[in-house]
């Protein structure tokens, strides 16, 4: 709503329509706004968005960070070998999964390169832009791959396996790993 009224006030004012970046500038740094109570009034909806305002997504970050952290401590319990999404972008890497595993491991008769956790349910849409957006470029780059989202999923989504993107819903229990057996 306040993006509308932001849109309209500015259309009148300018005689023009406003661009896309100026209304999303204005709407992060609402003190842009040349109208001091429509600015507080702007300010007052951002803040008090609860699906899309900052503090949600503080939140969802901070939901993300602590399942991540959770399957790095899983991935150290089961003693796989790992380089993590921050060591991979320092390497150079743009699109990087949370972790992509030294020595592949197979997981339900699949064998993952790679785990994405997703602290979300996985619905139809975010499932499709997330596939476009991030799981296809890991497959591309990394070979098959598991995603873990933490609250569920529909399961007709899970028709990738084939194709080397698996989904489940929490840390697998059945992993298989590479043994060496050393001769005495």
């Amino acid at each position: 709503m306040a993006r509308i009224v932001l849109e309209r006030f500015l259309q009148e004012k300018e005689q023009a329509i406003p661009s896309k970046t100026l209304i999303n500038s204005m709407l992060r740094d609402p003190s842009q706004i040349p109208n001091g109570v429509l600015a507080n009034q702007v300010y007052q909806c951002t803040v008090n968005d609860c699906c899309y305002g900052p503090l949600v997504d503080c939140i969802k970050h901070a939901i993300g960070h602590e399942h991540e952290v959770l399957l790095r401590e899983m991935l150290l319990e089961k003693n796989l070998s790992f380089i993590a999404e921050d060591q991979l972008r320092a390497k150079g890497y743009d699109k990087t999964p949370d972790f992509i595993l030294e020595v592949p491991v197979a997981v339900e008769g699949h064998i993952i390169h790679w785990i994405e956790s997703k602290a979300s349910f996985g619905d139809e849409s975010s499932h499709q832009a997330y596939l476009q957006d991030q799981f296809w470029s890991y497959w591309n780059r990394f070979g098959p791959g598991l995603v873990i989202y933490w609250y569920g999923f529909i399961e007709e989504l899970d028709c990738h396996r084939e194709r080397g993107i698996l989904l489940k819903d929490c840390f697998p229990t059945d992993i298989v790993t590479l043994r060496h057996s050393m001769a005495q």
